[in-house]
């Protein structure tokens, strides 16, 4: 009789965030592509990319405002084309009817200040990120709302940054 196979498996962690890279494959951003996936009890509830709203020209056919304005990362949201992905991800759990309370979000980077209010705000209890994106206020945020934040090492895909 032959011994089973051993089958290796991803961590849980390792799984959705590699689902969060796949799911920023989709975006059309020129400057960082993110993707997002909001989790409760290990079953995917939604997923958002960055990216042009719906009806809207994407900058992959516009152009960059803030790239060819040289804005650095991190400054001048406000005159982006495009939502965040964690803003597309509360948004299509709002439009499907999930709730987004006590969830754990996984995102590619870990949010910008705008996004972390709304993380805030829609009840999401934990972000697991893979990288850094440079916005101090923002976790200074989610530090003094109690959201736990962990960043874990994956092996990142090769994404247009």
């Amino acid at each position: 009789m032959q011994t089973p196979k051993k089958i290796i498996r991803p961590s849980w962690d390792e799984y959705f965030m590699r689902a969060a890279f796949l799911v920023a494959e989709r975006s059309t951003c020129l400057r960082r592509k993110v993707g997002a996936v909001l989790v409760r009890d290990k079953q995917m509830l939604a997923t958002g990319y960055n990216g042009a709203p719906k009806s809207i020209t994407h900058c992959d056919v516009t152009g960059c405002l803030r790239e060819k304005l040289n804005i650095p990362s991190g400054e001048r949201h406000e005159i982006c084309r495009g939502l965040h992905a964690e803003q597309n991800v509360i948004i299509q759990a709002a439009n499907t009817g999930v709730s987004t309370k006590d969830s754990i979000l996984y995102i590619t980077t870990t949010p910008c200040i705008i996004c972390a209010k709304m993380i805030i705000n829609a009840g999401i209890l934990e972000i697991v990120v893979a990288g850094k994106y440079p916005d101090n206020m923002a976790l200074e945020f989610l530090e003094e709302a109690k959201i736990k934040l962990r960043q874990i090492k994956i092996a990142e895909p090769s994404l247009v940054k």
